[in-house]
C-alpha cells in the first residue's frame, strides 16, 4: 500500500474512531423518535449496535481501530526518536523536533526521514541555519523566508514537498523521494544533492522502522 493510500486509510479510521468514541458516551440504549402507525410519533429504544449498522461498520472492525491507532502512534514515536537520536549524536540544535517531523511526514505522505535529512544537508541540523531570517534551517526560499517557529518551518516545507500546496504541487505531487529532491535543489545547482540527502536518510534509520533500540540510537 502506497503512502497516499495509507494516509487516506488512516484518515478514514480516524473518522470512524471519532464516531465510536462519541457513541461510547451514549447509554447502552439510545432514545430516538421514529414514526409509529399513523401520524403519531413515539419514542423507541434503539440499541447502539443499530447505529453502528447504519454507518456500515462491522463490530470486529470497530475494536481493531483503537489497536491500529496505538500501533500507528508507536511507529510515529519510534520515527521521532530515531530522528532525535541522530540529531543528538551529532549535537545538532534540532534535537527535539523529531516527532514533529514524523507527524508532518505522515500527514503529507512523505518518507518520515526526508525533512530531517534535508535539514542536515542544508544547515547541519540547525547549526548553520540562515541568519538573515528566522528558523530557516531547511533552505526553503533560499534564506529569504522567515518562520515564526521551528514547528512552522517543518509544517510549511512538509506541506509543499507532499504536493499539498496548490502553488507548488506541480513540482512535488506524486513524485518519488529522488524526484522531490531534484526539484528542491536541482542537479544543475548541486549535482549530487539528492544522493547526499538520501544517504543521510539511510543513516537516520530504515524506512519501515517501528521501534528504536539503544544500539540504533548510539550507532
Amino acid at each position: 500500500m502506497g503512502w497516499r493510500s495509507i494516509y487516506r486509510y488512516n484518515m478514514k479510521n480516524k473518522n470512524i474512531i471519532r464516531l465510536v468514541n462519541s457513541l461510547i458516551l451514549l447509554p447502552a440504549m439510545t432514545t430516538m423518535s421514529v414514526p409509529a402507525i399513523g401520524n403519531n410519533i413515539q419514542n423507541t429504544q434503539v440499541p447502539q449496535v443499530a447505529l453502528f449498522q447504519q454507518q456500515n461498520i462491522e463490530a470486529p472492525v470497530l475494536f481493531a481501530f483503537n489497536q491500529e491507532e496505538d500501533e500507528k502512534l508507536k511507529t510515529l514515536k519510534a520515527q521521532g526518536e530515531a530522528i532525535d537520536a541522530y540529531f543528538k549524536k551529532y549535537d545538532m540544535p534540532l534535537e527535539g523536533t523529531g516527532l514533529k517531523m514524523a507527524e508532518e511526514a505522515d500527514k503529507n505522505d512523505l518518507d518520515w526521514r526526508l525533512v530531517a535529512a534535508i535539514s542536515v544537508r542544508e544547515s547541519t541540523g540547525g547549526k548553520f541555519a540562515c541568519k538573515k531570517v528566522k528558523n530557516s534551517f531547511l533552505g526553503w526560499g533560499s534564506c529569504k523566508i522567515s518562520f515564526d517557529s521551528k514547528e512552522q518551518a517543518i509544517e510549511v516545507v512538509s506541506k509543499n514537498l507532499g504536493g499539498n500546496n496548490p502553488k507548488t504541487a506541480h513540482h512535488y505531487d506524486g513524485k518519488t523521494v529522488k524526484q522531490i529532491l531534484q526539484k528542491y535543489n536541482p542537479p544543475s545547482v548541486v549535482e549530487k544533492y539528492a544522493d547526499q540527502v538520501m544517504k543521510i536518510m539511510s543513516d537516520i534509520g530504515p524506512e519501515d522502522i517501528t521501534t528504536i533500540t539503544t544500539t540504533q540510537a548510539e550507532a
